[in-house]
């Protein structure tokens, strides 16, 4: 595998889609400091996984995204794409068909990141997986970076055996040990939480049989309790029954009384009606007076009005006329004082008009004269431009010369050295060994394949094996889950419907059930268990037989008459257990039921109606005993009806039981399969086990075999790379020796050239100083006369422009003052003509007033008149009024005597109802609890008080409180906790088997693990100890473990340059580091090559024969890996077969401009 192509579009300086197409195994990548050749290296290690910042040189991931330039906006999304060419496969699994696998990520300012292997969205982890083994990552030895040496040499041991495990492939063995860690810690952590609930279960076992035993007793005291209760309310039923007697007698008494107090109300109601037709009339009449008043009120207040209105308008005229004359007096003194201050500025201004002309002139004069200095001062800067470009070209073509003589002496010097190098370099080349070694090498590939074929061909066939046994034991889990979970709600209905039935059919009862006990009865059924009821008539059937569905059945009822009698308190009743198939009546309710003899016999009696409405029409036909009954438990009778609804404990009792059977059956059916799906799960998992064993065992050999052809493969593709490097190197080097012998030869002839140029610049440069000297006294005599040009000019124009103002001053103020007069004189003719109107008006007199104050008088009259009028109406209106009072007081007494006596009649009615519902409510609730009232009452002793009977009610639900709460489901209950309780008991058991399981296996992978990682780490220190003495000509260099267990044991690196004797890595020169650092991880690439490497200025702090040792090295690899190289140095790039220079001609922008050397190297071979 390697990587084909890099794809860049808005990654840090590569704003523009950037492709970088990468043809050969060892690519350069070249261009001056800052222009983004680091980014390339960032963008591959952030596109396979780096999330930290700080790794990508930026203070968070957005700064990956391009954040503008000076003529660039910012971007809102940065993507980079990776393309590999897999054709040999090397990434396996589900992409090893794919002979191209893409690696895209991509990432927008809001913080959305995302990742796509061949275009399909995926997760981060997804791509950490598909690297597992092979050696790259964001972090692994593949990336190496300025910053990476030092790491790599001053790592601590556990962070360099890192390296060695990514090497050997066992990263993937430590995601599972970690996962299998995982499961096991869950596990344990389950088993936790289920000894907890075992713990929890086995506490209420004992507590659910304490509750139990207080069930029965609870039991026991609710039966007498509710014989009393029954008695209780048959004796409040007698009180009642006279009280009501006697509140009858009382009502009818009261009603007589009400009747005369109504005949009295009509009588006064009549004697009303008539007095309020004469006090209309009254009203009326005093209406009329009322008005008359008002009339003659509103004239006298509107003349009364007008006389004041004239008075006030005559004060106002005078005032007028006083304020007039006043201001014509004053207007007239600011008028002869504005004249005369416009006599004195119109002086003032004819004196200044001379002198102002006399200034502008000296003004216009001076600034001609600045204007010609400044002109001289123009000449003059020309011709100091032109010297200084004369200057600064003899300047420059000076630097420039010494520069070029400068490089070419240092090319001409590493010329003769790397002829040298080249020269040596050819007589080392042996290319007859190489090939005897590649023949070799073919042959043992070949049968190695072979092999490796059949053992894939096994492996895939265990492997399915696997899966199937997998996925058919994950459906059987699945089943057995959904089954557990169903029967667990089954049983728990059960319960519930099972203590709800126990208490409908009476099978509580303290004394009862202690009976039934002592004659072997306990066990028997009830008629509610043995009934079998058309759909929809249990209501009916329950309300037919009321507590005969609590009967047990016997079967000679007759023969246990007499123990009957043993029976202190409570009920029981007892049925023939006789079937009985005999038809009856289809209108008959027996015709909907099946049972014993006697009950149906029982229910023949009864009609059957689907509703109340056919229950009402069958009614009148009804004979002597029969009754009719609905769906819903309404019973009718020849004159009568009864509505018989059953309690919360009793209700739906036969339907309770149909579902209590279906249950029961639902539960059996549940623990069959229960079993059978928990023996195929054990079968399953057995097998499964044995699948797994023996697809690693197969998988464990495919491993070793295909490590095997991968070693021949990497050796046999080693070896061609080298041997043909070798003859393209000798080609190489000649062609390159006599291109250095044309370049020497060239760069001599040039050097002394570039010296003769030198001189003749340095001789024209001092000619020029003269001349600077001329010009320097030239510009100061010009500079001084200018200033003071300057300076006369400004005095003639500053002493022009005050004049000026001042004058413009008094020429405003001038016009103010005539537009002052001009205003004033209008003023003063509008206040005379406004004093003559005043004289007319206040020349008219006092006429109107006499004639106001006459039309008063005659007002002041009438409304005497009118007033004695209102007043006679108004008195005869009053003793109407009285009259009405009286009346409306008799009827109002009446009114509220006959509310008070229909109040007390209502009272009584209500009293009467509240006896007659109490009465009801005693009834019902006998009968609801299976008594006769009748039976009752005769049963009591004379003398019997409902007070002694309610005491000892009292007493019994005192003994029933101290009980409570009491659990009357807890017998079920506690089956049921018993029941889950060994369920518990089973899941711990297999909790435990699969915690040794996973513990097996967390010891298998460790025994792969330190295989794997001991024969990796013999291997890369034997490539270590054989490199190290080729890159440093000389010294020698090993691995050592910090420890003795193989799993956590770091790695140290020990290294001795040749004639040094160093006792730690830290004393080391930081180019002897780097090429230590360099040194193992070309070891690391020997064992497991990984597809590319990342070299980023690695060759920065080495010398130039270290630099040549480096890159004769990464030659020879590149034969197998493919090398990325970032790097500055003449000699890397020589090596290079292609070279991708990074620019930045627009500021903050980089691009890219790649050139192969090959193939330039053919086109100028064939110019």
């Amino acid at each position: 595998m390697r990587l084909s192509t890099i794809k860049l579009s808005g990654f840090k300086s590569f704003v523009d889609p950037t492709t970088l197409h990468l043809p050969t195994n060892l690519t350069g990548i070249v261009g001056p400091n800052g222009c983004g050749k680091s980014n390339i290296i960032d963008a591959i290690r952030w596109v396979m996984g780096e999330n930290a910042a700080s790794r990508l040189r930026g203070d968070s991931l957005a700064d990956v995204i391009f954040s503008g330039s000076a003529g660039r906006k910012p971007v809102s999304q940065a993507s980079v794409e990776l393309i590999f060419d897999n054709s040999d496969h090397t990434i396996a699994g589900e992409y090893a068909a794919f002979n191209e696998i893409s690696v895209k990520r991509t990432v927008s300012r809001d913080g959305q990141s995302a990742y796509y292997l061949n275009g399909a969205k995926c997760r981060r982890r997804d791509i950490t997986d598909l690297f597992l083994g092979t050696g790259l990552g964001p972090r692994s030895y593949s990336i190496i970076e300025q910053g990476m040496i030092t790491q790599v040499i001053d790592a601590k041991p556990e962070e360099l055996r890192v390296y060695l495990e990514e090497a050997a492939g066992i990263s993937k063995y430590k995601e599972r040990r970690k996962e299998t860690e995982t499961r096991i810690r869950h596990t344990r952590e389950n088993l936790d939480r289920l000894n907890d609930l075992r713990e929890e279960v086995g506490k209420q076992l004992q507590h659910l049989g304490r509750q139990a035993r207080q069930a029965e007793q609870y039991t026991a005291i609710q039966a007498e309790r509710k014989v009393k209760d029954a008695q209780w309310r048959a004796l409040e039923f007698r009180a009642l029954d006279g009280q009501l007697q006697a509140l009858r007698e009382q009502l009818a008494r009261e009603e007589t009384r009400l009747e005369q107090l109504v005949a009295e109300q009509r009588h006064a109601e009549s004697e009303l009606e008539a007095g309020r037709e004469r006090r209309e009339s009254a009203s009326e009449a005093l209406n009329a007076a009322q008005a008359e008043v008002y009339k003659v009120g509103g004239v006298l207040a509107r003349v009364e009005q007008q006389i004041a209105h004239q008075r006030e308008l005559g004060l106002r005229l005078q005032r007028a006329r006083d304020e007039a004359q006043a201001a014509l007096a004053e207007l007239g003194g600011h008028i002869r004082g504005d004249e005369q201050k416009l006599e004195a500025l119109r002086a003032a201004v004819d004196e200044a008009q001379p002198r102002l002309e006399a200034l502008q002139e000296e003004d216009i004069q001076r600034q001609d004269a600045l204007r010609e200095v400044e002109a001289r001062l123009a000449e003059w800067q020309q011709r100091w431009d032109a010297y200084s470009r004369d200057q600064a070209d003899a300047a420059r073509a000076s630097e420039v010369e010494r520069i070029r003589i400068e490089q070419l002496d240092r090319q001409i010097l590493d010329a003769d050295r790397r002829r040298q190098q080249l020269r040596e370099e050819r007589a080392g080349l042996d290319l007859d060994a190489l090939a005897d070694t590649f023949e070799q090498l073919q042959l043992q590939h070949e049968t190695q394949k072979e092999s490796l074929e059949t053992l894939t061909a096994e492996v895939e066939t265990r492997k399915q094996a696997s899966a199937d046994v997998q996925e058919r034991q994950r459906q059987v889990q699945a089943e057995l889950a959904e089954l557990r979970k169903q029967a667990q709600a089954a049983r728990g209905r059960l319960a519930s419907l099972e203590t709800l039935q126990a208490a409908a059919l009476g099978q509580e009862q303290g004394a009862a059930r202690q009976w039934l006990q002592a004659h072997g009865l306990l066990d028997a059924a009830r008629v509610g268990e043995r009934l079998q009821v058309e759909a929809g008539w249990e209501n009916a059937v329950e309300a037919a037989l009321g507590q005969l569905i609590e009967a047990v059945l016997v079967d000679a009822p007759e023969q246990l008459v007499e123990a009957l009698g043993e029976l202190g308190e409570g009920r029981l009743a007892l049925v023939a257990d006789e079937d009985d198939a005999g038809v009856y009546p289809a209108t008959s309710l027996a015709a909907k039921v099946q049972g014993p003899r006697a009950i149906r016999r029982l229910l023949a009696r009864l009609h059957a109606a689907e509703d109340l409405a056919a229950a009402r029409a069958l009614q009148a036909t009804l004979g002597e005993g029969e009754s009719v009954i609905t769906r819903g438990g309404e019973r009718l009778g020849a004159g009568w009806v009864r509505i018989a609804r059953s309690g919360a404990a009793t209700q739906g009792a036969l339907l309770r039981e149909k579902e209590l059977q279906a249950l029961r059956a639902l539960i059996a059916q549940h623990q069959q399969r229960e079993q059978a799906l928990e023996a195929q799960s054990a079968e399953l998992r057995q097998a499964h086990l044995v699948a797994e064993q023996q697809r690693e065992d197969a998988q464990r050999q495919l491993y070793m075999a295909h490590r095997g052809v991968s070693e021949l493969a990497g050796q046999l593709q080693g070896q061609q790379g080298r041997l043909e490097g070798a003859r393209t190197r000798i080609a190489r080097i000649d062609a390159e020796l006599a291109q250095i012998e044309e370049a020497l030869e060239a760069n001599k002839a040039q050097a002394a050239e570039a010296r003769i140029r030198i001189e003749d610049a340095l001789g024209r440069m001092g000619n020029l100083e003269s001349t600077r000297q001329t010009l320097e006294n030239e510009r100061r005599y010009l500079t001084d006369k200018r200033e003071a040009a300057r300076i006369a000019a400004r005095e003639a124009r500053e002493a022009a422009h005050a004049l000026a103002l001042a004058l413009e001053s008094q020429r405003v103020q001038m016009v103010a003052l005539a537009q002052a007069l001009e205003r004033m004189g209008g003023q003063r003719g509008q206040l005379d003509a406004r004093l003559g109107e005043l004289a007319a008006q206040l020349a008219e007199g006092d006429a109107p007033v006499q004639a106001l104050e006459a039309e008063r008088q005659s007002a002041l009259d009438e409304r005497v008149r009118a007033e004695r009028a209102l007043a006679q109406a108004r008195s005869q209106l009053e003793s109407i009024d009285a009259e009405l009072r009286q009346h409306e007081q008799v009827r109002q007494q009446r009114d509220a005597q006959a509310l008070a006596q229909r109040e007390a009649i209502a009272q009584r009615r209500l009293e009467q109802q509240a006896l007659l519902l109490k009465a009801e409510q005693f009834t019902a609730a006998i009968a609801d609890a299976g008594f006769d009232l009748q039976e009752l009452l005769n049963a009591l002793p004379d003398g019997a008080v409902a007070a002694q009977w309610e005491r000892e009610v009292a007493e019994l639900d005192a003994r029933l409180r101290r009980l409570e709460p009491v659990n009357l489901a807890a017998i079920a209950e506690h089956a049921e906790a018993a029941q889950r309780k060994e369920y518990l008991d089973a899941q711990d058991a297999d909790l435990r088997a699969a915690l040794e399981t996973l513990e097996e296996a967390i010891r298998k992978i460790d025994r792969e693990t330190r295989g794997r990682f001991k024969d990796t780490y013999d291997r890369v220190n034997s490539n270590f100890q054989e490199l190290y003495p080729r890159l440093f000509g000389g010294g020698h260099a090993y691995l050592e473990l910090t420890g003795e267990d193989l799993l956590d044991a770091g790695v140290t690196i020990m290294a001795r340059p040749p004639g040094k004797r160093v006792s730690s890595i830290s004393l080391l020169s930081g180019g002897e580091k780097a090429m230590t650092a360099v040194a193992l991880v070309f070891a690391i690439f020997r064992l497991n090559p990984a597809p590319f490497c990342l070299l980023d200025e690695v060759d920065a702090p080495l010398d130039e024969a270290n630099v040549g040792r480096y890159t004769a090295l990464v030659t020879e690899m590149s034969e197998q890996v493919q090398f990325l190289v970032v790097t500055h140095n003449k000699v890397t790039m020589e090596a290079a077969r292609q070279l991708s220079g990074v620019t930045m001609r627009e500021p903050g922008v980089s691009r890219l401009v790649s050139v192969d050397l090959a193939e330039a190297a053919r086109l100028a071979g064939a110019e």
